[in-house]
């Protein structure tokens, strides 16, 4: 188990199996020494766990939790891409965040903190980032949070 899968252990998480492509992408790429993972929906056990608008149809500590079910996909993906190292992961440079979310919902940053927190607890310092955290009308399979990330390669 790799020093990541145990700080998350330790937390009480494992790590879920890789979600396949909703659409016609492929969930990772690499290139130039970066990992790209594809937008990350909140999905568990095949199904979207988390639907609606945060705001209005979704609490703030859903939309979180979210977030942080996001960002355990994209450490999967990290990890299917890696061939299971995740130990190769130098830095995580930037996350993306877009909250399903009603007009006059502001608090986008909190949300998207689910997955940072997440990332930063999983990699330690290597999991500090740049981000942006934004609403959207609508999100696919109407998820309330969609999350995805750079990352840096040793």
């Amino acid at each position: 188990m790799s020093p990541i899968e145990r700080r998350l252990a330790d937390a009480g998480i494992s790590l879920p199996e890789a979600p396949l492509p909703a659409a016609n992408y492929v969930p990772a790429t690499i290139g130039g020494g970066l990992l790209f993972i594809a937008g990350q929906v909140p999905l568990q056990g095949g199904k979207v766990a988390f639907t609606g608008k945060v705001g209005s149809e979704v609490d703030l500590a859903d939309g979180i939790a979210a977030a942080r079910l996001c960002a355990l996909n994209i450490l999967a993906q990290a990890k299917a891409a890696l061939d299971g190292d995740l130990e190769r992961i130098a830095q995580c440079l930037k996350v993306q965040g877009f909250v399903n979310c009603a007009p006059d919902f502001t608090d986008h940053p909190k949300v998207v903190n689910g997955a940072s927190d997440l990332l930063v607890m999983a990699l330690g310092d290597a999991g500090k980032h740049a981000r942006f955290a934004v609403g959207a009308p609508s999100l696919p399979l109407g998820a309330s949070v969609e999350v995805d990330a750079t990352f840096a390669l040793k």
